[in-house]
């Protein structure tokens, strides 16, 4: 039970630090956004670590940073699918391939139930396409570049949960901020190298008027914290309980995303979507029994 309401509390504070970073993007630059959530999320578990018990050891350090390293290139491979679209076959794919390298190893590693257990994985897989489908009109056949790349997303954010949970269960938040560490000095690279491939074009970055900077900032930190705690979640669900339990309900992120969307934003949640919601509940009662 307690595995389940941890895997469900990061899914939701996933897609609630996306919904916040999606906004911040929008008034300004989605790499400095993604650098700034981030950052904040560096300063946040920095601060965290020293009061939690910990035993720091190469492992920790290890496959956290490993961790880090992955989710950096996967993040990097989603957000070069989603500009090739279409997003409403790619994001779903994305979220589906994330959830299944995981729960292989997890079953491979002898992780199971009776039929029940097995049941809910395989409708908690279907919630997951349909929870992450994107309607989008005149949507069209994606590129093999798209479907790749999109391949290679969802693969690489699974192995960030597969190498979190071979992190030593003493370790506390060290790898979590190994992570942050190491996926925070990639994006300052990336950042580097956008500015300065700017500057040799001379293009000059746009950025926005100061109100519009504060609300931007704002947003990326509520982003940040949501995105601590999403990990913080996730972590110590996966020492409480199954790699493929936890795996499958981290992947329903986007309903987070979807119903903070719904609520402050107005938007309206598809057919298909509410479906999917529908079919995660479900899932995840049955996870639990």
């Amino acid at each position: 039970m307690l595995t389940v309401v941890l895997g469900l509390a990061g899914a939701l504070a996933y897609g609630g630090a996306d919904f916040y970073g999606g906004l911040a993007a929008r008034r300004s630059s989605t790499l400095l956004t993604t650098l700034g959530v981030a950052l904040v999320g560096l300063v946040g578990l920095a601060l965290t670590s020293p009061f939690v018990t910990a035993v720091s050891s190469y492992d920790a350090w290890f496959y956290g940073a490993a961790s880090g390293l992955a989710g950096a290139i996967g993040i990097g491979l989603l957000y070069g699918s989603l500009a090739i679209g279409p997003m409403s076959i790619l994001s779903p794919a994305t979220a589906f391939i994330s959830a299944i390298v995981p729960v292989s190893v997890g079953l491979s590693a002898g992780e199971g139930g009776g039929a029940s257990f097995y049941i809910a994985l395989a409708v908690a897989l279907v919630a997951v396409i349909l929870v992450g489908f994107v309607p989008e009109k005149g949507a069209v056949r994606p590129r093999p570049l798209g479907l790749l790349m999109a391949a290679g997303s969802g693969t690489f954010i699974g192995f960030t949960v597969i190498l979190i949970d071979l992190s030593p269960a003493d370790s506390g938040l060290i790898p979590l901020l190994a992570n942050r560490m190491v996926s925070s000095s990639a994006l300052i690279i990336a950042v580097g190298v956008l500015v300065l491939g700017r500057v040799l074009t001379s293009r000059t970055p746009k950025l926005p008027g100061l109100p519009q900077l504060r609300t931007v900032w704002t947003m990326i930190v509520i982003a940040g914290i949501l995105d601590v705690v999403a990990n913080v979640a996730v972590i110590y669900g996966l020492r409480s309980g199954a790699l493929s339990v936890v795996s499958v309900l981290i992947a329903l992120y986007p309903a987070g995303t979807i119903l903070l969307a719904s609520v402050v934003l107005k938007e309206r949640i598809a057919l298909i979507q509410w479906a999917g919601l529908v079919l995660a509940l479900v899932a995840s009662g049955l996870l639990a029994l």
